[in-house]
């Protein structure tokens, strides 16, 4: 009796963590915020980097123009894999924090570059940038809202992220269109990457905990492959053994690591190949940047939709008919060779992407238990954005070889096929995993 008062006295007196969205309202904000500032600094190369490596150094192979997206996405791919597991023992926050600091020179590398690998070694910043602050603000508000609204969560984080990506797509290509492509457009950069330095040493706050609590809670067995309880699957598995489940073993999870790939492959090809194959068909800079904000613009702006859409009608057919779409998108801007169709089909494929991206991280955190969902959404990430470098590199050398029309088109086909892989063989992930979340619990309860 004695042991049950002094229980009940220390969970009077220790401050509580909450799960949810509206407990934690201002943190998620400022993390919605801080990624804003993400987004931008990989959307001010959207537009003017392919067309300084073609018109300022003069790179006529585009498998050499688009290379800056190979060191990018390689090096994403594999921080992202060890950020999250990092996260899981020195927190989110001092990785969010790292994040930052090593993408503080990419703007002035930009800048000042006079050979065409300084742009490949500030890519390689960039992407260690990019992996570790876009993973930690995407693990943190899951940490924050619990499995609840992961959905709403996740599109509102992507919403910010891509939204951010476009505008700055826009603006540097109007930039530049007024001022020239260095070094003007860049010096945005400079303040973006202040900014967010500065808001996440000082104002972002550690969220392992909740993830830690979430863990507590968490008293089913983890789902497997085939929708059924599997006690093989890892609580407190190696990364060995949560890379082989997230990237071939469980049927779910492969599906999601292939959509994303192929999603992140069309992505790098639009990327690099776009801005050039418009520039080719007579298209200023400014109304290339038009173009490449529409895409992330819609992509960004409609995730406030489909991300809660997802938590009601399910993962699988939004992931599924999202790349179709995509698709569709992609392969209208290689058919008709107008301004008006290429918007449309910026347009389209933003809606396909809008439709998949936080459908994918949902239906990642459905399947993975909370103690190891950090890593597993590494282990997705490191395939997810391993496509920047592939299709970037088979857009590259298709366009050499058979022209830039082609690569478009092959990448289409590629997008279309993914999309109807997860219409025949991933099963839905979010049935079954509804689970009763208590108001409070001590914060002395989630301390590992």
């Amino acid at each position: 009796m004695q042991s049950l008062n002094s229980a009940t006295d220390a969970l009077s007196t220790s401050s509580e963590i909450r799960l949810g969205l509206r407990e934690n309202i201002g943190q998620f904000s400022l993390l919605v915020l801080i990624n804003m500032f993400v987004g931008m600094m990989v959307g001010l190369e959207r537009t003017v980097v392919p067309l300084i490596g073609e018109k300022e150094f003069g790179l006529v192979s585009k498998t050499a123009i688009v290379s800056f997206i190979v060191s990018f996405g390689v090096t994403k791919a594999v921080c992202n894999l060890f950020a999250a597991r990092l996260s899981e023992t020195v927190g989110r926050r001092k990785v969010l924090v790292i994040g930052w600091l090593i993408g503080f020179p990419v703007p002035f590398i930009i800048i000042f570059a006079n050979r065409w690998a300084w742009f490949d070694f500030a890519n390689v910043l960039l992407g260690v940038n990019q992996a570790l602050c876009w993973s930690m603000t995407v693990i943190m508000k899951v940490d924050l809202v619990g499995p609840r609204r992961r959905g709403l969560a996740l599109g509102l984080n992507e919403f910010a992220g891509y939204v951010a990506v476009g505008f700055t797509a826009w603006i540097t290509g109007y930039i530049a269109s007024v001022y020239g492509l260095r070094p003007q457009p860049f010096y945005l950069g400079i303040g973006v990457a202040f900014a967010g330095l500065l808001l996440s040493w000082f104002f972002a706050k550690e969220t392992l905990q909740y993830a830690t609590l979430e863990a507590k809670l968490h008293h089913a067995p983890v789902a497997s492959a085939t929708g059924r309880h599997d006690s093989a699957s890892p609580r407190h598995g190696s990364l060995g053994e949560i890379f082989a489940l997230a990237s071939w073993k469980d049927r779910n999870l492969f599906s999601c690591s292939q959509a994303g790939l192929v999603n992140n492959l069309n992505d790098g090809m639009s990327w690099g190949i776009y801005p050039l194959f418009f520039s080719s068909l007579g298209l200023g800079v400014a109304a290339i940047g038009t173009i490449k904000a529409v895409y992330p613009a819609a992509w960004g702006a409609l995730q406030v939709l489909t991300g809660p859409l997802s938590d009601r009608w399910g993962r699988k057919w939004l992931i599924a008919g999202g790349m179709i779409v995509q698709a569709g998108g992609i392969s209208l801007t290689a058919m008709i060779p107008r301004y008006s169709a290429w918007i449309v089909a910026a347009l389209l494929q933003g809606i396909g992407t809008a439709m998949v991206y936080p459908t994918l991280l949902a239906a990642i955190s459905d399947v993975a238990h909370p103690e190891w969902r950090a890593t597993t959404m590494g282990v997705y990430r490191f395939w997810r954005d391993l496509g920047y470098a592939i299709g970037a590199l088979i857009s590259g050398v298709i366009a050499d070889l058979l022209g830039m029309r082609t690569a478009i088109q092959v990448v289409a086909v590629l997008t279309f096929l993914s999309g109807l892989h997860v219409a025949f063989r991933m099963r839905e992930t979010l049935v079954g995993h509804k689970m009763r979340e208590p108001a409070s619990v001590p914060s002395s309860a989630a301390r590992p």
